[in-house]
């Protein structure tokens, strides 16, 4: 069997890595460079937590990959599972989370409800406002920058052959499967997966498939190094756009949430950073982290992510075409679900089916 991937990013790159170990021949195109677009921009948060219940499935599947990154890949990506703390302000959210945890208690979270004296002494200095929070020790996070190049350098490895910066010019569907042409040439396969991210509804439309997807940009930033102290994934439960936040070993604390994402034009695909949107989000995050009041922002950026508009995202087999796969609209949230997703995929295309529920996830749903 041979299989184009298109799309480089931590979707297409695992997808590719999956396949190559399955034995399947595998090229994967990327009009950039690997890794460069959605992936590159994401927080880095590997959070089961408040995730859509019919997503907890592949995120389970996805964090017992997240949790062998550095033996499958050959190199650390930096996963570190330092767990997810949400933090609780208003009794909506407390409600919200309580809610939660019974309706996803049959998936293994091992989600912890803390109370204001629990939260304090396990956490201090972490929302001293907080009426609660959860915590999943089993969560956490992973450098998005190192992610996407270990896969596609694993699935080189594997066999997969690996073509970046190389615009699509075409795609076909031909008498023996597709046909797709690049800036650096034309390749040829019996099965197309369309990993193409904020990109993959115009790859659906070429074969009569339209999904409705919006294109929006995250507003993220990063402080000067600080000493770590910070070990776990900050967020919030709540009904608003609430922060989240991260710190690194090397003692940086990314940042992101708090304001609207900006729209993005699918071409050419690059989101900008709003400037203004930042006194709103240090406000926010301070109120997670009051310490970090002094701490200096060194960086602002935003990439170009696909929404769809029932927040989940578009997986499996085409309904209009034989031969063609999605896996592209994972609203912002792809990065944890990345790896796994790439496997899910691997066995489906491979095997016909696949161990992990993908149904609320067929394309068809928007079918006429």
């Amino acid at each position: 069997m041979d299989v184009i991937v298109l799309g480089g990013g931590l979707m297409g790159t695992a997808s590719a890595f999956f396949l190559a170990r399955r034995g399947v021949r595998v090229t994967l195109i990327e009009r950039r460079r690997i890794g460069a677009g959605a992936t590159v921009a994401s927080f880095g948060n590997i959070r089961r937590s408040g995730r859509h219940l019919a997503q907890l499935p592949l995120a389970a599947r996805s964090l017992a990959i997240w949790n062998e990154a550095q033996t499958l890949l050959g190199r650390d990506v930096e996963f570190r599972a330092t767990g997810h703390l949400r933090l609780i302000f208003d009794a909506d959210g407390l409600d919200d989370m309580r809610s939660y945890a019974r309706a996803a208690r049959a998936n293994d979270l091992a989600l912890e409800e803390l109370g204001p004296d629990d939260l304090r002494r396990r956490f201090p200095g972490l929302g001293p406002n907080a009426i609660a929070a959860s915590f999943s020790p089993r969560d956490g996070s992973a450098n998005p920058r190192l992610v996407a190049p270990a896969f596609a350098d694993a699935a080189a490895r594997a066999g997969a052959c690996i073509v970046d910066e190389a615009p699509v010019l075409d795609m076909r569907q031909s008498e023996t499967g597709f046909e797709v042409k690049t800036a650096k040439g034309v390749h040829k396969a019996a099965v197309l997966l369309n990993c193409a991210g904020a990109w993959g509804r115009e790859v659906a439309a070429r074969f009569g498939e339209e999904v409705p997807l919006g294109t929006w940009g995250p507003q993220m930033a990063v402080t000067e190094p600080v000493p770590y102290r910070i070990s776990p994934v900050v967020g919030v439960w709540s009904r608003a756009h609430g922060a989240y936040l991260r710190q690194v070993e090397r003692g940086n604390v990314v940042f992101g949430g708090a304001v609207a994402r900006v729209p993005v034009a699918p071409d050419p695909g690059f989101a900008q950073a709003d400037p203004s949107s930042l006194p709103a989000q240090v406000a926010a995050v301070l109120k997670l982290v009051p310490t970090l009041a002094d701490v200096a922002v060194i960086r602002q950026w935003s990439g170009c992510e696909g929404y769809v508009a029932d927040n989940l995202p578009v997986m499996g087999a085409s309904g209009t075409t034989p031969g063609l796969f999605h896996a592209f609209g994972f609203c912002g949230h792809g990065f944890q679900l990345g790896p796994g997703v790439g496997d899910a995929m691997a066995e489906l295309i491979a095997t016909d089916r696949c161990a992990t529920p993908l149904a609320d996830f067929s394309i068809t749903r928007f079918a006429a």
